[in-house]
């Protein structure tokens, strides 16, 4: 849960500087809870001073939750993790199948997600479990130096 300015910083606290932050939450195993995993990832980034973020990691994090609900199994879930130097956005699920890009006319009203995510973040993958099927596909945005202004 995000704190308020009245709690203490904690590790992964914005206000202690160099320790990682990371939130994961285990999501349901259905399409509506991706309006509220953006909200959920909002809040955080908020909380995390990196709103220069927000609009990006919001869609992506959509993207990628959308996809792992519809072609993936359950368990998914969502983590965030930002180092002083980036941001991680990871889904990951149990479904043997891999994401792919598509090759789409102009027409398709489907399969552009990894597309998008590709175009949003400064790089992206997909990482298969080691220990059972499934997989882990993150996208990931470099950071400025702090005292350093994003760019737009």
């Amino acid at each position: 849960m995000p704190q308020t300015p009245d709690t203490p910083p904690a590790p992964g606290d914005p206000r202690t500087p160099g320790d990682p932050r990371t939130v994961c939450w285990d999501l349901p195993h259905d399409l509506p809870i991706v309006g509220k995993a953006r909200a959920m990832v909002s809040e955080t980034l908020t909380v995390w001073a990196l709103h220069h973020l927000t609009d990006d990691a919001v869609l992506v994090a959509g993207e990628l939750l959308a996809n792992a609900i519809l072609h993936g199994e359950p368990v998914v879930r969502l983590s965030l993790r930002a180092s002083p130097d980036e941001l991680q956005i990871q889904v990951t699920d149990r479904g043997a199948g891999q994401p792919r890009h598509l090759t789409l006319d102009a027409e398709a009203t489907h399969g552009r997600g990894l597309a998008i995510v590709g175009a949003l973040a400064h790089d992206h993958g997909v990482t298969p479990l080691p220990d059972r099927p499934g997989k882990t596909v993150w996208a990931r945005w470099h950071l400025p130096p702090r005292g350093a202004h994003p760019t737009p």
